[in-house]
């Protein structure tokens, strides 16, 4: 009896280590959620270009003190890839803050498969990447966030992987967004509004390589854009509609990603948001912006959110409440 009593102890105290190691993400009492956004980190362990993106992580999570963090891709550019993404990742782990990756299409150049890099995230503390099976691609997984009172589901995080390089014979560039990737986002949407009274809850998207209608909105005389545009959004060639779908649905607000450093901007278009992250990394690729971080920050019972890049020094620009600085004022 006492072997059994002791047994249940023992696994009483691992389940209370797990769910402290994943908490469940709910809105704070002041009804805030705040996100921040680390892009194309582009670290390479033991290089001494890389420090500075250590530092600006620390930096910006000692400062602003998130909610959740959220990694858009391109991590790590270099070997070992093991040891460079839980370096990383222990930034992060190492202040007990919950933290989700949806990969690049660099991570996986590292020696180590997305599957692979997968597991190793895993492992990490505070993790809450996940991945759906049968799906195109490996970072596809929901963030629900809880009302304070933990009653309901107050605001929902679509985590997608957007892949690499085209496969398609005579397409060249990036990949785009699958088709059962856009159905599976389709199908969960609908089923969230239909337990919210068959009313779309709010709700962001981040994945690593910007959509097409990236390019149609910043060069849209019409639009109203905030932050640098200093080159053209490398989205895929082909248009796989997800855009449109998410439209349809009514439930996503904006989206976040990475991809093109010298871009930190967010522009609305068709009342949906399209922003960069601000880059994270040092000088391990071209980068001609500071580097720096986006922060969002969502309030429970509210269509929108305020958003801004936090730099060095604490230093904050490009401060955005959506959607209302996208409202033309009459003249």
């Amino acid at each position: 009896m006492k072997t059994i009593a002791t047994f249940i102890v023992s696994f009483l105290c691992l389940c209370q280590l797990i769910y402290a190691q994943q908490p469940p993400l709910k809105f704070n009492m002041d009804g805030t959620f705040k996100i921040v956004q680390f892009t194309d980190i582009h670290y390479i362990h033991n290089n001494p270009e890389s420090a500075i993106s250590i530092e600006r992580i620390n930096e910006i999570l000692d400062a602003e003190k998130p909610d959740l963090v959220v990694l858009t891709g391109d991590i790590i550019y270099g070997n070992p890839a093991k040891e460079g993404l839980l370096y990383v990742l222990k930034q992060i782990s190492d202040k007990r803050i919950p933290f989700a990756c949806t990969f690049g299409n660099h991570d996986d150049e590292q020696g180590l498969t997305r599957a692979e890099l997968y597991d190793i995230i895993k492992t990490v503390p505070y993790n809450l990447t996940a991945t759906t099976e049968g799906l195109s691609g490996v970072t596809n997984f929901i963030l629900p966030v809880k009302s304070n009172a933990g009653n309901k589901d107050a605001a929902i995080l679509y985590c997608i992987d957007s892949h690499a390089y085209s496969s398609v014979e005579g397409v060249d560039g990036y990949d785009y967004i699958k088709f059962d990737q856009i159905q599976w986002y389709r199908e969960k949407s609908k089923s969230y509004a239909k337990q919210n009274g068959g009313h779309p809850i709010p709700s962001l998207a981040f994945f690593h390589i910007p959509l097409p209608e990236y390019n149609q909105a910043a060069t849209d005389e019409t639009a109203i854009l905030i932050g640098s545009r200093k080159e053209k959004a490398c989205a895929p060639r082909l248009n796989s509609g997800l855009f449109a779908a998410m439209k349809e649905m009514g439930d996503i607000m904006g989206m976040f990603v990475g991809h093109d450093h010298d871009c930190d901007y967010a522009v609305l278009w068709k009342g949906i948001m399209l922003a960069y992250g601000r880059y994270t990394g040092g000088n391990t690729v071209y980068n001609n912006l500071s580097n720096g971080a986006r922060v969002i920050e969502l309030t429970e019972g509210e269509k929108g959110f305020k958003t801004w890049i936090h730099l060095k020094g604490n230093e904050i620009v490009n401060r955005i409440k959506y959607p209302d600085d996208f409202i033309k004022k009459d003249d």
